[in-house]
Order: structure tokens, then C-alpha cells, then sequence
């Protein structure tokens, strides 16, 4: 069995517009969707064929009057949440949900890192119940990235809180992005994000067959690309978008290339 502690198991969207965000994301991703909602509590699940990869919930209304926005949040797997709350608060976190069971399935808690980003904890209460997925398995994030207020600091504080560990850097004109790693397997990166850039947040990337379609599925659903397409390491490329209720997210694929005997004038063509 695939050792689950220190790694992402659930994603889940807070957002303002339930039927709008299903029918957006069911288009985009090739989801299914099916209704999981208990009394006073609409809940929907995603799914890439018969596995479910995501869920979906209200936001809150008192949220909505703080100020919070619709966002995507990963749910990283804990051997104990309380444990790791108290040890969140002593690190300088902030906890916004205190430990809670849901049902008798499963315990989580939602928190702020000191940057305040956020994340939450995650623990099923039966053994048995994991279902870890295939690394860059179509329809589920493939890859974890934090743009921090300071990613050394942050590295440090989830190195304590989960054991995460650096896995190499890319390092350029605009600074260092650096991998880390989790019971041996890279699973995202850091970087500092610029001063221009919102408070620190996590972005998860959701894996496509082809990244440009994806991106005009996008469009045409009424959301936006704000970056990209663009290629990264591995040959891959990605693409930061917002679904129409302003949620972030991003695709990661690959680009399908020009047929033989495909030609457009060179002055036509523009570099991403």
C-alpha cells in the first residue's frame, strides 16, 4: 500500500455558484459529478471514470462577508489531525477549522501556514479507505505548487509539519523554484512570489490530454487564462486559469503538435 502521510489525498472547491462550477468543470476536465449532500450541507463529488478525484462545497456565507473568494484546497494525509494542529499552532500557524470527524469516515482540520496560505489535514478513520492515485493520472492534479511570501521559510515550516524534503531547484533570472519531495517522491514546488502577486496561495495543477484544448474549454465555459500555455521541465506544458465564479487553478499536458504538411507563414506564428 502507497504510504499516504506527508501527501496530497483530496482537493476540494469552496465556491459561490455550485451549478455553474459543475457545469464548468464537467466540460473542461471531462468530469462526472454526482450528488453526495447530507442535510444542510450540498456536497458534490467529482469523478475521472469510476474513481473520485474532487469534491465541491458552498462557500460559507459568513466567509463570503470576510472577504474570502471561491478557491480550490488540498487535503494533505496526517497520522493524527489533532496532533498535527497543535503542532501547526506552535509553528506559527493559524487553525480555521478545528479538528472534525465527518460522519464516522474520516477527521480533518483546515489551517493557515505562517504566510497564510492555506491547507488542510486529513485522516480516514478506517483502514483500508485510502485510494492513492497513478502519478500524472489524467483528471487528477499532478503537481503542488506554493508561491510564498518566502519559500525557504515556508519549506522549513512544512519540512517540520510533514517531513517534506528538497528534491533539486530550478534557479533564473526571476529567482529560485524549488522542488520538494514526499516519502521519496517530488510532488511540487516553491518559489517567492513576486510583490505584485495576491497573499501566498497554493495552486494545483490538474492533468489534461492536451493542454491547449483544455484551455479553450476554458473559454469557451466562460473562465479565463491568465498565463500560458507555457513548457516546463519534463516537456510538459501549463496553463493558469480562473473558472467563472474566480477560483484558480491550472492545467498541465502536453501540446499536441502541427500534422505533417500543417504549414503557417512564420510571421503568423508568435512564441508562448
Amino acid at each position: 500500500m502507497v504510504d499516504l502521510l506527508g501527501r496530497f489525498v483530496w482537493y476540494e472547491l469552496m465556491t459561490t455558484d455550485m451549478e455553474a462550477a459543475m457545469a464548468f468543470y464537467t466540460k473542461v476536465m471531462g468530469w462526472g459529478a454526482w450528488d453526495a449532500s447530507v442535510p444542510g450541507r450540498p456536497y458534490v463529488l467529482f469523478s475521472a471514470g469510476p474513481a473520485p478525484v474532487s469534491g465541491m462545497m458552498d462557500l460559507a456565507q459568513d466567509a463570503r462577508k470576510t472577504g474570502v473568494k471561491p478557491s480550490w484546497i488540498g487535503y494533505v494525509g496526517v497520522d493524527d489531525v489533532d496532533a498535527t494542529a497543535d503542532r501547526i499552532r506552535r509553528l506559527g500557524g493559524a487553525l480555521h477549522v478545528p479538528p472534525t470527524d465527518v460522519a464516522d469516515t474520516s477527521r480533518f482540520a483546515i489551517f493557515a501556514d505562517p504566510q497564510t496560505a492555506r491547507l488542510a489535514l486529513f485522516k480516514w478513520r478506517k483502514p483500508g479507505q485510502e485510494q492513492p492515485a497513478e502519478p500524472g493520472a489524467l483528471g487528477r492534479v499532478g503537481w503542488h505548487e506554493l508561491l510564498a511570501a518566502d519559500w525557504e521559510t515556508a519549506l522549513a515550516f512544512y519540512g517540520e509539519l510533514f517531513g517534506w524534503q528538497k528534491a533539486g531547484a530550478d534557479v533564473g533570472a526571476t529567482g529560485t523554484y524549488q522542488l520538494f519531495s514526499a516519502g521519496g517522491q517530488t510532488i511540487g514546488g516553491m518559489l517567492t512570489k513576486p510583490p505584485i502577486a495576491p497573499d501566498p496561495f497554493w495552486l494545483y495543477y490538474f492533468t489534461v490530454g492536451d493542454v491547449d484544448a483544455a484551455a479553450k474549454r476554458v473559454q469557451a465555459g466562460g473562465g479565463q487564462v491568465v498565463h500560458g500555455p507555457v513548457e516546463v521541465s519534463g516537456g510538459r506544458w501549463t496553463a493558469q486559469c480562473l473558472d467563472p465564479q474566480g477560483a484558480l487553478f491550472a492545467l498541465q499536458g502536453q501540446r499536441r503538435p502541427d500534422p505533417i504538411g500543417y504549414f503557417v507563414p512564420a510571421a503568423s506564428r508568435r512564441a508562448d
